[in-house]
């Protein structure tokens, strides 16, 4: 492994290995740490394929990776889940950590343009520079069979991570996403922080803005959403992501499920069914 990359833990699971590494980040201008469920098919003569997974407000690495139950359906399909944290961290800007839906643990997945938060790049750490790192340091994984997925503030990720870089990503899923940011107080909050007041700067990060744009999909954008999520209504607002990708003949599957919240338990229980619908993009 290149200097500065360092393994912090091992953990077997479904005859794979859950594994969190530390390295120091050129793009954020910290130490950062990220996780991977390697399954027992990875090998440099048999590489998987990667599925990145972005996590909401406040998590670290650790949360899908505990929680999520994810790895039994990864063993058997053979995909690697390649799980970052959600900001940079130790910086000690003022204010990082007085909220947690800005700052510290709320990265959003954007490169931040206002001078005191320019180290909030989490797009190009995800994009860019956690992919190199990867092909430069694990012969077990094909980085360039790739898909992305995510949950709240990370869906939000996955979806316009997706829709600006589709020959990078297989295909994308994502749980109660912050579809429509520009219109929730969550994504106001954080743009008006992190890029400004230039409104069209921030529809460069708004799913649904983006599908306009780009609508040439290879595969059908899966969204779960549960009904009982206390911020379905104001926050995460699926319904407008829906209207922007029939206007366009974009594929969605949008799925809403009585009863559900916003929480891991949630995931948990449909976190196969997205697996699948990756491993399928993939063509495992």
């Amino acid at each position: 492994m290149e200097s500065g990359l360092s393994e912090i833990g091992s953990t077997k699971m479904f005859d794979g290995f859950n594994k969190r590494y530390k390295h120091y980040s050129e793009t954020l201008g910290c130490s950062m740490i990220f996780s991977i469920y390697f399954p027992p098919s990875s090998s440099s003569s048999r590489r998987s394929p990667v599925l990145y997974w972005l996590s909401g407000l406040t998590c670290t690495d650790e949360n899908f990776i505990i929680k999520s139950g994810a790895q039994r359906a990864a063993s058997t399909r053979g995909i690697a889940l390649v799980v970052p944290d959600t900001s940079p961290r130790g910086l000690n800007i003022e204010g990082e950590a007085d909220s947690y839906d800005f700052g510290v643990g709320a990265g959003f997945y954007l490169n931040a343009t206002q001078e005191k938060w320019k180290n909030w790049r989490m797009y190009d750490y995800i994009v860019k520079e956690l992919p190199k790192l990867l092909s430069d340091n694990f012969t077990q994984l094909d980085t360039t069979r790739a898909s992305i997925s995510g949950h709240s503030m990370g869906g939000h990720g996955a979806l316009t991570i997706y829709l600006k870089n589709l020959d990078k990503y297989k295909s994308v899923s994502a749980f109660a996403p912050i579809a429509n940011p520009i219109n929730c107080q969550w994504g106001q909050k954080a743009f008006t922080n992190y890029l400004g007041d230039n409104k069209a700067a921030w529809e460069e990060y708004d799913a649904t803005c983006l599908i306009s744009k780009f609508n040439n999909l290879s595969a059908t954008i899966l969204i779960d959403q549960g009904e009982n999520d206390q911020f379905f209504p104001d926050q995460l607002l699926p319904n407008k992501f829906e209207e922007a990708c029939k206007k366009v003949n974009a594929p969605l599957l949008l799925r809403l499920h009585p009863g559900y919240d916003h929480s891991y338990y949630f995931i948990a229980t449909f976190i196969e069914d997205h697996i699948t619908h990756h491993s399928q993009a993939l063509k495992l």
